[in-house]
């Protein structure tokens, strides 16, 4: 057997609160490692909070989320566990929806949004560009006190997945999973067997059903581990986040969280044999994708 332990969160972050934040990160980690889990995934945007609306545009806001991921990445949060942390990064002049994927007190991949959600209640297309660029990943220059601290200098940036030596692993970052072509059939194409769903979607009468029938139906026919995490509670915005975090497994759903928790922290974990669905993938062809190796 190949096994493998996963944890997802629901976390009760605030807009612009970074300290509260960056307390109930920790301590989703600390949840996660002493269950013996060996991936954390947390909401999108959880660094900053996701309403933070027009904040997005402030540079602070940015410079504090990297001083938040900084303190994480000095400390011994990553030895061991493979976390994917939601914030806004600038590339450029553009500002990005991203999930920054650490391990071992560095910063392996950052994963850029491709589709964002701008119907209903949500307005990303003011804050955030969609990253388009699907055929190569480029380098992204670190910040100079994140890589001074750090000692790392630049980190691969865009679209791909992580080759470890048992498994492959992806994001797939909230509105991507209903596009018409979502990015885990092609990832799953190329061997990719863990898809890790940052999420920020607030409560609506029958959306949890419309949730659960995409993530089941991601891995029904591919197969795979898809791993769901979102807000739970109101960050001070106008919307209530209703949680929910979920593990998947060929299409059954094996662990879900609370909807409406009063809990600042909820840590969701499942045990998943990553045999179980090996005969899924024997057949698949592989493609031309961008990863990174580690």
């Amino acid at each position: 057997m190949r096994l493998l332990k996963v944890a997802t969160c629901n976390l009760n972050q605030w807009a612009m609160d970074f300290d509260c934040n960056l307390k109930n990160i920790k301590e989703s980690i600390v949840e996660a490692k002493e269950v013996g889990a060996v991936i954390r995934l947390g909401p999108e945007l959880e660094i900053t909070g996701y309403g933070c609306e027009d904040h997005f545009l402030e540079l602070d806001t940015i410079n504090h989320a990297w001083e938040c991921l900084k303190d994480i990445l000095l400390g011994d949060w990553t030895d061991g566990i493979l976390c994917s942390f939601g914030m806004p990064v600038i590339k450029g002049s553009e500002r990005y929806n991203c999930q920054v994927l650490c391990l071992n007190r560095k910063i392996i991949m950052i994963r850029p949004k491709m589709w964002l959600a701008n119907d209903g209640n949500y307005r990303e297309l003011r804050w955030f560009t969609a990253w388009k660029q699907k055929d190569q990943l480029v380098d992204f220059q670190l910040p100079y006190e994140i890589s001074k601290a750090l000692q790392q200098k630049s980190v691969p940036f865009g679209y791909g997945f992580i080759q470890f030596l048992d498994t492959a692993v992806a994001a797939e970052v909230c509105e991507e999973l209903f596009t018409p072509s979502p990015p885990h059939a092609e990832l799953a194409l190329n061997g990719v067997e863990v898809f890790m769903n940052a999420s920020g979607s607030h409560h609506q009468l029958r959306k949890l059903d419309v949730r659960l029938r995409a993530f089941i139906g991601a891995t029904h026919t591919r197969g795979g581990v898809y791993v769901y995490s979102n807000h739970q509670g109101c960050d001070g915005g106008r919307l209530y986040y209703d949680g929910c975090a979920s593990v998947v497994v060929n299409g059954d759903l094996v662990a879900q969280g609370s909807q409406f928790s009063l809990r600042d922290v909820e840590v969701v974990v499942a045990q998943i044999d990553l045999e179980a669905f090996d005969f899924n993938f024997n057949l698949h062809f592989h493609r031309d994708t961008n990863f990174v190796a580690v």
